[in-house]
């Protein structure tokens, strides 16, 4: 069963702009617990549940829950939040983010798999770099509740029931030659006599003109290859093994007398910004990542961060003067 059978195709989202007290407006409207927060193009770049809402800490739940507790009295006129609380504050301030994203192929053990990973309650479907859907852990679960009776009464495992259970215990080649007959064919002898010097300059614009086609094609092939390699790093997700591998050549680095390593190589266009707030860079690069590059973030905070690892992310190099490259970098120095 892939992600297009699960998922929620109507999907309420706001944008990061959007003010809190018309998210929390739109949650107890349309009975909801959490809303996408999506970009120009319709991406999801974050997440906004009502625990970001209400607050994570004691003191936080203590200052809005009056307010909170107003918007389900009279869900059409909801109160603002206090002043002190939140002033002016909208979705990008309180959003979770970087988002982990599945496509519409995405199978569901995998998306089971990636809530209990990442400890998250839904994952948004993207296609073509817009959201389509979204599954969440009820999807999951009505899935298995309308599965046929056979595979139900059977002993073998359930896959996709183990990583639910899991859950709930954790809450690139293309041709860029030219054609046989360019590539191939000879020049046209030069006659013994009558050497003319318009059939040199000839020569010489045909020489050209097929240079130009070569490197017009490599140019299209590089920017098919590219696109295809952002297009598989959205789709690729980040499994325990490959993680455990990444931290065996880290160590190995380390041995090496290293003080950092690359996690990932990816083109600045898989950040939803095409990698300007990590070349400037701003607080907030993090939040831009998308697809591997964020699941490897998220894995960096949960796992090595509370460890005092460090995590950056820099610019490798600028063709035509623009980001080409980025790098994910894990470091131990003090």
């Amino acid at each position: 069963m892939k992600a297009r059978d699960l998922m929620t195709k109507t999907v309420f989202t706001v944008t990061s702009d959007t003010a809190i007290a018309d998210i929390a407006k739109t949650l107890a409207e349309h009975a909801v617990s959490a809303v996408p927060v999506i970009d120009g193009t319709g991406m999801p770049i974050g997440m906004v549940s009502e625990g970001d809402l209400i607050g994570r800490s004691e003191a936080d739940r203590a200052a809005r829950r009056d307010w909170w507790l107003s918007l389900f009295a009279d869900a059409a006129k909801p109160q603002a939040p206090p002043p002190s609380a939140d002033g002016h504050r909208v979705a990008h301030d309180i959003m979770s983010a970087p988002l982990v994203t599945v496509t519409e192929d995405t199978d569901a053990a995998e998306i089971a798999r990636l809530l209990s990973t990442y400890r998250i309650k839904r994952v948004p479907v993207v296609k073509d770099g817009r959201m389509v859907g979204i599954v969440s852990r009820s999807d999951l679960l009505k899935a298995i509740a309308a599965a046929p009776a056979a595979e139900k009464g059977s002993h073998r495992p359930n896959r996709l029931a183990e990583m639910l259970e899991g859950l709930e215990r954790h809450f690139q080649n293309g041709r860029n030659d030219p054609s046989p007959r360019e590539a191939m064919a000879p020049s046209a002898p030069p006659r013994p006599a009558g050497v003319k010097v318009g059939d040199f300059r000839t020569l010489v614009a045909d020489h050209d003109t097929r240079e130009a086609r070569q490197r017009d094609e490599a140019r299209r092939v590089a920017v098919q290859r590219r696109s295809e390699n952002i297009k598989g790093m959205i789709d690729r997700h980040i499994g325990n093994e490959a993680w455990q591998n990444l931290l065996h050549r880290a160590r190995e680095a380390a041995e090496h007398g290293q003080k950092e390593f690359m996690l990932l190589r990816f083109p600045s266009e898989l950040c939803s910004d095409g990698g300007r707030a990590i070349n400037v860079p701003l607080p907030e690069w993090p939040d831009t990542l998308r697809g591997e590059a964020a699941e490897l973030y998220l894995r960096w905070e949960r796992d090595l961060k509370p460890s005092g690892f460090k995590l950056s992310a820099r610019i490798l190099d600028f063709p035509g003067g623009k980001p080409g490259d980025a790098g994910l970098f894990l470091s131990w120095e003090e």
